[in-house]
């Protein structure tokens, strides 16, 4: 009992010239009620028998607690795992362009959904819908937030109330409990599954048509694989079915590949263009994966169908906003202007020749006071893409009793460093960090080995 008198009171605390500067920054109220908290967790633990800590360790934990609660977020890091989209850190980084198209869009009043020729309301979706229309083919385009709500709404304006057929390997898991058919049931669609894990074919779905089939959905396996014994209809199959039954056809291609990812080295993606070439009703895919942008659901198709979407009214619950339409549409100016390899930064990192990753890891590892190595590996693309894909890549390779410190200590530095752990050394792989990072790269091994 003595011990919880002796506990000091709030404006002991406050008065502290350290607890002051934070309320220099901050709401002094907050503050108030940060010390508040502090102090009932002290209590606690003394009439529980603990030590009574003194005020400057008291002083500490709210110092502490300030710095970390109330801090501007997310950080940024520096990405040397090799894996290019890598969903932890953000996924895919978007170009410069993008960036300041994106403060233009909020740091003032925009056209966002007036018409400057009329002077009328506007769409906020007309201009960047276009330009997707243009490069992809397809007669309309929508946008919304994610690719997941976008399925959403594709199922809900199509296909509510009736049966979508899917293949049974491809009613899946995407991520972070983002199933198939929990989203068919959530759009007041039912799932009807057809052929085996590893062999569908077109007439499987064929058979399972009837009057109160809504929709056929192929689903592309963007995060695993199924080899060996296995058949799966090609989509221009699909659309045949669905066109001599009147049944419209949905593909979600996944990750938003609008090149040809051969070209690289990499397996074959199937894309939005050829999805439209194929006559589908709508293609699905991501803004923030192989194409490069912000997060974004796209839908692209045959106008009667996205103007269901548009008029649904999910399609305000998942809107997409000024920020992220700016950088989108400024994502897809890129690729009509052809330098989307020298300005978006995952292909940036994708097209990036293994010597000029060699002589960048030279340079690093001589400027250093400690012994490191220069690599051969592989980094992965990683996001939900080209599942087990690997691209040849260089890395500084640094040996060391304790890897797991030498990533803490990186995770830790001024300028964070995320890397990997093989072999019982810490690798930075080059193939994710952009050439203009490697002073920071370089500032962060410094400062951790000096």
């Amino acid at each position: 009992m003595n011990n919880l008198r002796k506990i000091p009171s709030v404006d002991s605390i406050l008065q502290h010239e350290s607890v002051k500067r934070i309320t220099e920054e901050i709401n002094p109220e907050m503050v108030t009620a940060l010390v508040r908290e502090i102090l009932q967790e002290t209590r606690k633990r003394v009439s529980e028998g603990q030590t009574l800590p003194q005020n400057e360790t008291i002083v500490d934990r709210v110092i502490e607690i300030a710095s970390t609660r109330w801090k501007p977020w997310p950080q940024a890091v520096i990405n040397a795992t090799g894996v290019i989209l890598h969903t932890n850190l953000g996924r895919s980084p978007i170009s410069t362009e993008s960036i300041l198209s994106a403060g233009k869009a909020s740091e003032g009043y925009s056209n966002l959904e007036l018409d400057l020729a009329t002077g009328k309301r506007g769409s906020r979706q007309a201009q960047v819908s276009q330009l997707i229309s243009d490069l992809t083919g397809s007669e309309a385009a929508i946008i919304v937030n994610n690719n997941a709500a976008a399925l959403m709404l594709g199922l809900a304006s199509i296909a509510n109330g009736k049966s979508v057929i899917v293949s049974r390997s491809e009613a899946v898991e995407i991520g972070g409990g983002f199933r198939i058919p929990d989203v068919l049931a959530q759009s007041g669609s039912r799932l009807v599954e057809v052929g085996t894990t590893n062999r569908t074919y077109a007439k499987d779905f064929e058979d399972a048509i009837d009057e109160n089939t809504g929709a056929l959905l192929s689903v592309h396996a963007s995060n695993f694989k199924i080899v060996g014994f296995t058949h799966s209809p090609n989509i221009g199959e699909l659309v045949k079915v669905g066109a001599k039954a009147n049944v419209p056809v949905l593909h979600d291609v996944g990750s938003g590949c609008i090149v040809d990812a051969t070209k690289y080295g990499l397996a074959k993606e199937p894309t939005p263009q050829e999805s439209i070439d194929s006559g589908v009703d709508l293609c699905f895919f991501s803004g923030d994966k192989l194409l490069g942008g912000p997060q974004a659901g796209i839908v692209v198709g045959k106008k009667d169908c996205i103007n269901k979407l548009s008029n649904h009214p999910l399609a305000r619950a998942f809107r997409i906003d000024k920020m992220n339409l700016a950088a989108l549409n400024e994502t897809f100016l890129h690729y009509l202007r052809g330098d989307n390899e020298t300005k978006i930064p995952i292909w940036r990192m994708i097209s990036a020749s293994t010597e000029d990753l060699l002589l960048r890891s030279e340079h690093i590892g001589e400027s250093l006071s400690i012994t490191t190595e220069t690599v051969k590996t592989s980094a992965a693309i990683g996001g939900g893409s080209l599942p087990g894909e690997h691209i040849d890549s260089v890395a500084i390779s640094i040996k060391t009793k304790s890897p797991d410190e030498v990533g803490k200590k990186l995770r830790h530095a001024n300028h964070p460093v995320i890397g990997r752990i093989e072999d019982d050394r810490f690798i930075l792989d080059l193939r994710t960090v952009l050439p203009e990072q490697d002073p920071l790269l370089l500032a962060s091994l410094k400062q951790i080995f000096s």
